[in-house]
């Protein structure tokens, strides 16, 4: 469910016009709606309440730093991957004994970072990188809390690009080593082995894979029990898919029922990454026509929103709904929505049943919320769009569209002329 729809033939976010935050804003502009962030949150969160748990939303999703001070103000932790994700959860006013800390490959001043900061632990991927948090805890004087991320060998049926929990993926240490190197750490002195972590990947549409891999932790957790440690975090990841077009994926009700039923042996807190299923919906991309152009074999819409803006069309082959702002009575046909950007994978739809679009009318793409602007580059020198977030029928611009000076300042000052 979001807060976006037509209302008197018109495109609305929350109370507030589309069309009147393009006039204001410009365009490409992401806008989200603060009323679904907070519903998508709660209902995810509560969705646990039989079981301990830490509902730590993944920043790589959505980083914006007032979307994460509304979730973080809702009672969410986060799930970080980078020195700048820590910096920017807790520049939002993120508890740090709420944040932990994910990634193939950590640096030892992003360790030594989230040790000052005081993180609740590491998803350690590997045994270098286990080593090296050794050492950066030793000099750093603060004993490292870690888990280790296993790798179960885990198909979750969905793209290969977000596919985590594969033996071919890069991800996670296979779970036949993991007593091994939970055995090492629960001697080494500056290491404490406090949880088990495991994300299998993202945008799943079933229960069942989630509950394969459990399964296989819980053996692990026994295993590591008889060995005397004391296991007190089990973070499961995230994952949960969202409706882009046609998918029905579970409510995030029925995932908490199976999880906690499935848990109920367990004497442990409960971690969970959730991003997609958060702020994938409650977000739209908009753009404004520039021409079209028509060929042989196409019917082009080209706008002024390319691969740059939003990847996910030209990266994953992925779906969005794109719909009029202000809709026409008009009669559609297969259209090719495509950007500036000089590639033929610039897109963001193929052959989508659309009306005429005239130029300067505006299209919004849907569900892009998630891993929308977090993606966005520079990519053909193009400036990053604004960012606004609605709350009923209040606008506020919680990112500046990027000028073209701005962009190319960093080059400007080193810059030597001849």
């Amino acid at each position: 469910m979001h807060h976006f729809e037509h209302k008197n033939n018109e495109l609305y976010a929350e109370d507030v016009s589309v069309r009147e935050l393009a006039r204001e804003h410009g365009t490409p502009l992401y806008v989200y709606s603060a009323a679904t962030l907070r519903r998508h949150f709660q209902a995810y969160d509560s969705a646990f309440d039989k079981v301990r748990h830490i509902t730590c939303f993944s920043v790589k999703c959505n980083s914006n730093l007032s979307v994460l001070h509304l979730l973080g103000r809702e009672g969410a932790g986060a799930d970080i991957v980078s020195g700048g994700e820590l910096a920017k959860a807790l520049e939002a006013g993120i508890a740090p004994e709420k944040i932990v800390f994910s990634g193939v490959g950590k640096k030892y001043w992003e360790m030594t970072y989230a040790l000052r900061a005081g993180i609740l632990m590491f998803n350690v991927e590997s045994d270098q990188e286990m080593e090296l948090l050794s050492s950066a805890a030793a000099d750093a004087g603060i004993p490292a809390r870690m888990s280790l991320r296993i790798n179960p060998d885990v198909d979750p049926g969905t793209h290969p690009y977000i596919s985590t929990g594969l033996k071919k993926n890069k991800f996670g240490i296979a779970i036949e080593r993991a007593p091994e190197l939970y055995a090492r750490a629960g001697e080494d002195p500056w290491l404490e082995p406090v949880g088990i972590d495991c994300h299998i990947g993202s945008q799943l549409t079933q229960i069942s894979p989630f509950l394969e891999s459990l399964e296989r932790l819980k053996e692990l957790y026994t295993r590591l029990q008889k060995m005397g440690l004391s296991i007190n975090y089990l973070d499961l990841g995230g994952g949960l898919g969202i409706t882009y077009g046609e998918e029905d994926p579970p409510h995030p009700g029925e995932l908490g029922e199976a999880l906690s039923d499935a848990l109920a042996d367990m004497d442990v807190t409960l971690v969970l990454e959730p991003g997609r299923v958060i702020a994938g919906n409650a977000g739209i991309m908009v753009t404004r026509t520039l021409y079209t152009k028509e060929t042989e074999l196409k019917h082009f819409t080209v706008v002024d929103a390319a691969m740059n803006d939003l990847i996910r069309p030209s990266y994953y082959g992925a779906y969005h709904r794109i719909a009029e702002v202000t809709p026409q009575d008009r009669e559609v046909a297969p259209r090719d929505v495509v950007g500036p950007v000089c590639e033929t994978g610039d897109f963001l739809a193929q052959d989508r049943e659309l009306p005429f679009i005239e130029p300067g009318e505006l299209l919004a793409t849907f569900s892009a919320g998630g891993y929308g602007f977090a993606m966005a580059s520079q990519y053909n020198s193009r400036p990053r769009g604004a960012e606004v977030l609605v709350d009923g029928d209040r606008a506020h611009l919680i990112r500046e569209r990027e000028t073209v000076e701005e962009m190319i300042a960093p080059e400007k000052r080193l810059l030597k002329r001849e």
